[in-house]
């Protein structure tokens, strides 16, 4: 039987992961994981779903600061984030079922370090960081420095995810993030792609790629970046830049799909991220989720 402690505040949390806690905030990984038989739900748990503080959605100059605690549902329907990171918009719009956006949280999401998460490639495109806290201090991390393997992260047991750090996008951007999938509801990505484009008048002056459920963790393709800037965004840029998508792809086969077949997938769904970045860039309007658009 697990022992639970509701956390009222960071420091009480954090003084509990130190003395060997477990934290707990949605539960939609941890608790699924304990039913389908994944995993034993640790002996000492610590539940932090009241601190109101880590609930929040703030700008700080040029910087959006999200809280750990703040859900998906809460992301996909945030102006700021729907208008200017709306790729990570995409992502959270389409984590699980309404059930799931409604109670998961960005903390929960990052931490659990699934190479099929939704928001990671949108997070890592945005050059997205991390504050952690423990009973020593606080520390920042890159959110390309955290993912170290499926499920597993760099950060130490005893650490507090506080906050997720992105800088706003400037002037010029467009971004997308899709997937394949075979259904609308409690799906996970089989493939997934993220652009984010950056255009100086009629060329691509920045450009970022990556991948989804396509390696242990999920990265960036900077040949695929490499091909896009100081293009037009024409057609031999876009088939260079998806060429070099399923070259990096180095997926698994499972029930879900083999890897020949995701290989292939990952030009498709890398294209078509590519073409929505480019078009919401060029002030197109795809509504979010790009997935319902991108078919």
């Amino acid at each position: 039987m697990s022992s639970l402690l509701v956390a009222t505040t960071v420091d009480e949390a954090v003084s509990e992961l130190a003395a060997g806690a477990r934290v707990v905030a949605g539960g939609t990984d941890l608790v699924v994981g304990q039913r389908q038989g994944k995993a034993p739900l640790p002996d000492r748990l610590v539940a932090i779903h009241r601190l109101e503080q880590l609930a929040e959605v703030r700008e700080d100059g040029e910087i959006l600061r999200i809280g750990a605690l703040v859900t998906h549902a809460g992301l996909a329907a945030n102006p700021l984030v729907r208008a200017r990171l709306t790729a990570l918009a995409d992502a959270s719009a389409i984590v699980g079922s309404h059930a799931t956006r409604a109670f998961g949280t960005i903390g929960g999401n990052v931490m659990n370090a699934s190479p099929a998460m939704e928001t990671g490639g949108p997070l890592l495109c945005f050059d997205a960081s991390i504050l952690l806290r423990s009973k020593s201090g606080a520390r920042d991390v890159a959110i390309g420095e955290l993912f170290e393997a499926p499920g597993r992260t760099t950060a130490s047991p005893d650490e507090l995810l506080e906050e997720v750090c992105l800088p706003l996008p400037q002037e010029g951007t467009g971004s997308a993030y899709v997937r394949l999938e075979y259904r609308r509801q409690m799906e996970i990505a089989v493939v997934g792609a993220t652009a984010v484009l950056r255009f100086d008048g009629d060329v691509v002056a920045d450009a970022r790629v990556a991948i989804t459920a396509l390696a242990p963790t999920i990265r960036r393709v900077p040949e695929a970046e490499a091909a896009l800037v100081g293009s037009g965004g024409v057609l031999d840029a876009v088939d260079a830049a998806t060429d070099a998508i399923r070259a990096a792809s180095t997926p698994i086969s499972d029930v879900r799909g083999s890897a020949d077949y995701r290989s292939a997938m990952a030009a498709v769904i890398g294209r078509r991220a590519i073409e929505t970045a480019f078009g919401r860039a060029k002030g197109v309007d795809v509504p979010v989720p790009a997935n319902a658009s991108a078919w």
